[in-house]
């Protein structure tokens, strides 16, 4: 009988604690229906009014270089993410054009690339260090095609901080979905 309290016990206990860990702990939610995305952000982090390509951006309010953004941009008619290349060939291309744009004031490497297939759509995940006047970054960035356009979720944050955002910055990264 005192076995059967304690296994119960434990069960339950395991249940509660479960409850209080999950995926996306430290995250909320933006959408953008119009535009057809959504993805998950640090609790505490603002949105902010940048001038220029980004659809959207968000930023820590303490970090205030520490964000995450939407970019899209159009794509040829009926071109898909493999038509572009593989995750190597297009990380590698933006990585080279973001070089080129710079003149000479960064040097951006690319670290990792991957392909993920959800359902019928293909994103690549493209992890860049990137070698700035101002210091090195880390940056994470998920890009699909979809409805004419490359959708580009891009994650950065200075390198010495890359260790205590990493887990959090790979959820949101993760968390990048177009419908």
């Amino acid at each position: 009988m005192l076995k059967r309290i304690a296994i119960l016990f434990g069960i339950v206990l395991t249940i509660g604690l479960q409850g209080c860990f999950s995926f996306g702990t430290g995250l909320q939610s933006y959408t953008d229906s119009y535009a057809g995305y959504e993805f998950l952000y640090p609790t505490g982090w603002v949105e902010v009014d940048v001038s220029g390509a980004a659809n959207v951006v968000f930023h820590d309010i303490i970090h205030e270089t520490e964000n995450v953004s939407v970019v899209t941009s159009p794509v040829p008619e009926g071109r898909t993410l493999a038509d572009l290349g593989s995750p190597t060939d297009v990380g590698y291309k933006l990585s080279k054009s973001i070089n080129a744009l710079a003149e000479g004031d960064r040097d951006v490497t690319l670290v990792n690339a991957q392909k993920i297939d959800s359902g019928d759509k293909t994103y690549y995940i493209l992890e860049y260090v990137a070698d700035l006047p101002t210091g090195k970054r880390h940056n994470l960035a998920s890009a699909i095609v979809r409805r004419g356009k490359l959708f580009t979720f891009n994650a950065s944050t200075s390198e010495n901080r890359w260790d205590k955002v990493e887990d959090l910055l790979k959820q949101s990264v993760g968390s990048f979905k177009v419908y």
